[in-house]
């Protein structure tokens, strides 16, 4: 019994031993093993370039040019010229480059902070469209209508006041953020209304009027305003610089419906 105790004893001193050269993953439990978490605490600063799409909506866009064009018109009155749907959906792709500066507070894995975000570019377009009717007034005319629009956006700089939520994972930092978002456009809305006008009724015989108007409404520098929204990965490199790649996506509200979608690559330094 004395010598099967000792063996016993010997044989585990041994294993133990052998079990304290394994390697790591050999000798203990994965699941007890953590992953170390990166410092994300403190403000940051970085440049960053994207590009996009933007999708606008210029139906209706020319309605109050055209409304102020034929105000007092007997056609206006009537048939409502200026609410006419002549134009729809464009989208035009766009690029911009910019700066991010923020400040991230952290938990555990857990990291909040607040981030300004600016890109300068080149995003919007240009969307056109006409309509023609025959119809006749109570007055006795007959016309013959054409009416033409022609709306331009261009969007030259978009800046986002964000809300960050992000979990920390080694030196990686997936996230997620939403905010007020601010623009600086230039919108240009052009009307214009011709045809024929014929009163049948009319001595000699008949009248043919013909018209000609057209009127542009143009907007420099004109503020945008609306939300923004996106997801996107940080990532610690050494000496204190980040490595970003982030989608966005931007809704501004104006005469001319339109969102901006942009993937964006980044490099920061954490202070």
């Amino acid at each position: 019994m004395r010598r099967l105790l000792l063996a016993a004893v010997m044989f585990g001193a041994t294993a133990g031993a052998q079990a304290a050269d394994m390697p790591d993953f050999l000798r203990g439990s994965l699941p007890g093993n953590s992953v170390p978490t990166a410092n994300w605490q403190g403000y940051y600063i970085g440049g960053q370039g994207g590009i996009g799409t933007s999708d606008m909506n210029f139906t209706g866009s020319t309605h109050n040019v055209a409304a102020n064009l034929l105000s007092g018109l007997e056609m206006e009155q009537q048939e409502q010229v200026s609410s006419w749907p002549i134009m729809g959906k464009v989208s035009v792709h766009g690029t911009g480059y910019g700066f991010f500066a923020g400040h991230n507070s952290q938990w555990d894995d857990i990291v909040l902070g607040v981030e300004f975000n600016y890109l300068h570019g080149n995003f919007g377009g240009t969307g056109t469209g006409s309509r023609s009717e025959f119809f006749t007034l109570p007055s006795g005319y007959t016309d013959s209508v054409t009416y033409q629009g022609t709306a331009t956006m261009a969007i030259s700089d978009m800046g986002t006041l964000r809300a960050r939520a992000g979990y920390a994972y080694d030196c990686f930092l997936p996230y997620v953020f939403g905010g007020v978002a601010l623009g600086q456009a230039n919108i240009i809305t052009s009307a214009h209304v011709f045809g024929n006008q014929v009163n049948v009724n009319a001595a000699p015989g008949f009248t043919n009027v013909p018209f000609n108007l057209s009127a542009t409404d143009a907007e420099n520098s004109h503020l945008i305003y609306g939300y923004a929204a996106g997801i996107g990965v940080d990532v610690q490199l050494p000496a204190g610089f980040i490595l970003r790649a982030e989608w966005e996506y931007l809704r501004f509200t104006s005469a001319v419906d339109t969102s901006v979608n942009t993937a964006r690559l980044g490099l920061g330094y954490k202070f």
